[in-house]
């Protein structure tokens, strides 16, 4: 097949699309189809196995100075550009909009000389998608969560109106919903995350396919000769984020005995300030240490070192970092919140505990660092599992699945 996909960003390090587009595109050409990639920036990772063309964009959301392009300061007047600029100004978020109707005028420029089968989104969900259809082929989105997930949890947190005025302009929620609809097929991670789909968004049920996650399982593995420092816990994530559940984790160490210490994989002081500030408040500054981003490699020697490895989220649409810990064999704590469930298992990978609950939390930890052998089990299951269910072979050839559904 000749597959074009689209992502409105590309790098990796910019978020799931990024990581989602390697990986997924490196797989589907391993199974011998050709692929045209639009993205946006931060650039992609170099990707030999496909045709990439780079769609330009200004990024000037949260830009307040220094925002006229250095090599062309006065193309800030062209028409899109300057509707991003007059856009971002007022709190606005068009970059998947501006996305969409840029990668919509290079496709009008392509499509005559190189037919597509599949029109493959990643997440934008722009009003340009909606055009894609007058070249006849099918058009597929991915969405690992809808935004409606986020842009609750962020009006929750808002403290005035300013805050909660720039929460509702920045989430585009009209647009994607109006797109989404309009998709002829909407891939997802899991179960939960396309309930939440149909009902945020009215997707009818039998357009929503689950084709589950990705993660490298050759790379996020055990490490031979690798010893895991005990009564270590790791947490990796964004802990600015509410749906993280960060506070929950901290106030769980307090029924913990002194000795259990925690790994945050994120920024610290100066760099951010909530979890380091609750780190200080409740007196866990020698048990707590954040290592700032990692590069992958030092992330996988993280989950490979440590004992347990933590997911306190509110809600996920998936949950990598409990996939990944999986694959490198780590035991997982997780809450029964969101998909956590269905990527944990019932099949004794890891220990599923409420969500919003400090002490529970604590004792699902308990229960794997007081029996060392039934965390070796664990962790010999999670591996299973992630390589059964997780491998990018299998989501590659879901997703195949689902293109030869409608050509």
């Amino acid at each position: 097949m000749n597959i074009c996909l689209l992502s409105y960003r590309g790098n990796p390090y910019c978020g799931g699309q990024g990581v989602y587009l390697y990986f997924l595109s490196r797989e589907l050409a391993k199974m011998g189809h050709s692929l045209t990639l639009l993205v946006g920036p931060p650039d992609p990772w170099p990707m030999p196995w496909a045709r990439t063309i780079r769609v330009e964009s200004l990024n000037l959301w949260g830009v307040r100075h220094n925002f006229l392009p250095s090599s062309a300061p006065w193309s800030i007047f062209r028409p899109l550009n300057f509707f991003e600029f007059a856009a971002t100004r007022l709190g606005f978020f068009p970059e998947m909009l501006i996305f969409s109707l840029r990668a919509l005028r290079m496709l009008g420029e392509i499509f005559p000389r190189q037919r597509f089968d599949v029109f493959h989104d990643i997440q934008s969900l722009g009003y340009g998608l909606m055009l894609i259809k007058q070249f006849r082929r099918p058009l597929i989105t991915m969405v690992h969560h809808p935004l409606t997930i986020d842009f609750h949890h962020s009006l929750d947190r808002d403290q005035d109106f300013k805050e909660k005025y720039y929460t509702v302009v920045f989430y585009p929620l009209g647009m994607q919903g109006r797109v989404i609809r309009r998709c002829d097929r909407v891939l997802t991670s899991s179960r939960e995350t396309a309930r939440e789909i149909e009902r945020a968004f009215r997707v009818p049920a039998d357009r929503i396919r689950n084709v589950a996650n990705g993660l490298d399982t050759d790379f996020f593995c055990p490490g031979k000769g690798i010893s895991r420092q005990n009564n270590r816990l790791l947490f990796v994530g964004n802990t600015d984020d509410p749906k993280k559940g960060v506070p929950y984790l901290l106030h769980s160490m307090a029924y913990l005995p002194d000795k259990i210490t925690l790994r945050i994989v994120d920024d610290g002081a100066p760099v951010k300030s909530f979890a380091p500030g609750l780190v200080k408040q409740l007196g866990l500054g020698r048990r707590v240490a954040f290592t700032g981003k990692l590069s992958a490699e030092a992330l996988r020697e993280e989950y490979r070192s440590a004992q347990v490895a933590v997911v306190p989220s509110l809600y996920e649409g998936f949950g990598l970092p409990a996939a990944e810990a999986m694959a490198c064999g780590t035991p997982v704590v997780t809450t029964r919140a969101g998909a956590l469930p269905e990527v944990v298992g019932e099949d004794g990978a890891g220990v599923l505990v409420p969500p919003r609950d400090p002490q529970a939390l604590a004792e699902g930890i308990r229960q794997v660092l007081e029996d060392p052998e039934q965390g070796e089990k664990m962790g010999r299951s999670g591996r299973e599992r992630a390589e059964r269910l997780f491998s990018w072979r299998r989501v590659a050839e879901r997703t195949v699945a689902v293109y030869k559904e409608l050509i």
